[in-house]
């Protein structure tokens, strides 16, 4: 691509991989530094670039999709942490220092954007349900700065009160938890059968 030729068509607010590039230049990484010299692109992280999307604020960063999408390759992923697990009030009012990031691909702790992330393979299902994050919190109770025994006694209201799905629950503690934590399940859903 010569400097003369036309910008590629790169989405406002998408996030790319240099390797992205080479579909427009036969040499993706010069391509990825004249796009950022001209503001056409901003880099994010090593080899990782988004094309800024404008509001009547100014530039608005990519969303933590659109990075993660980017930096895992389109593998699968799910956002979970004191945000998620807050928001089942169960109990769990954490903070973070970064993203927590569940995926196939990548372990560690990796800055996006400016943003941290921490990322970890472990199992998770695809479209997440909130039974699923029950059982994450569950699991993770100490980082979620609460007691697997405070969570579970709210959990047995909640499931007395019809909040969560009760077989779905008991599957995703199945298939995703240790067996101290399908135990609290067990008795949470045992505790409210009518």
């Amino acid at each position: 691509m010569t400097r003369t030729a036309t910008l590629p068509p790169l989405k406002a607010g998408r996030a790319y991989r240099t390797r992205e590039l080479a579909q427009w230049s036969a040499n993706p990484t010069r391509l990825a530094k004249r796009l950022v010299a001209q503001g056409v692109l901003r880099q994010v992280a090593h080899g990782l670039y988004a094309r800024p999307q404008w509001s009547r604020f100014g530039s608005v960063p990519p969303t933590d999709e659109q990075l993660l999408r980017a930096f895992l390759q389109c593998s699968p992923f799910v956002v979970t942490g004191p945000e998620r697990w807050n928001a089942l009030g169960l109990g769990s009012t954490a903070m973070y220092a970064g993203t927590l990031v569940y995926n196939t691909k990548r372990s560690g702790t990796f800055r996006l954007g400016g943003r941290p992330f921490v990322l970890r393979r472990v199992a998770f299902p695809t479209n997440a349900p909130a039974e699923w994050f029950v059982v994450d919190l569950l699991q993770h109770a100490g980082e979620a700065g609460v007691s697997r025994r405070e969570v579970a006694a709210e959990l047995d209201a909640a499931v007395a009160a019809g909040r969560f799905d009760r077989k779905r629950l008991g599957q995703m503690a199945e298939r995703y938890a240790t067996k101290a934590v399908q135990s609290l399940v067990h008795s949470a859903l045992a505790d409210t059968v009518a």
